[in-house]
């Protein structure tokens, strides 16, 4: 094989291996049901913030920060302080949502995160 060959085929499985390795976060679909339901877009929006930090800046502020989806989690479900100005993320009665369970707001987050 020719160098030129074996160059392609190297970089072509690093691009191949990166795709993989980022598959964590990779995009996913928006969980209408839950967003619409926890009435997410009523104070976030997917590019831009409104009245709380759009989901690509939470993503970017998050990805790399060890154990950051327990603690989103935890905050979709709590609530919890201003991290983002002066309004704190309310609870799910307050969002006038359904209570949210662990596995829904775990699917919420990584969608969050894949932003």
């Amino acid at each position: 094989m020719s160098t030129l060959l074996l160059r392609v085929l190297a970089i072509g499985v690093a691009v191949t291996a990166g795709a993989v390795c980022s598959g964590a976060y990779a995009q996913r679909n928006e969980p209408t049901e839950l967003v619409d339901q926890q009435h997410c877009m009523f104070c976030h929006t997917s590019d831009a913030p409104f009245l709380a930090p759009a989901f690509h800046q939470i993503a970017e502020r998050y990805r790399n920060v060890p154990n950051a989806n327990l603690m989103l989690e935890q905050k979709l479900r709590a609530g919890g302080r201003a991290h983002w100005g002066d309004m704190p993320m309310p609870v799910s009665a307050e969002r006038g949502g359904p209570p949210l369970s662990p596995e829904d707001a775990r699917t919420l987050i990584e969608w969050v995160m894949s932003q």
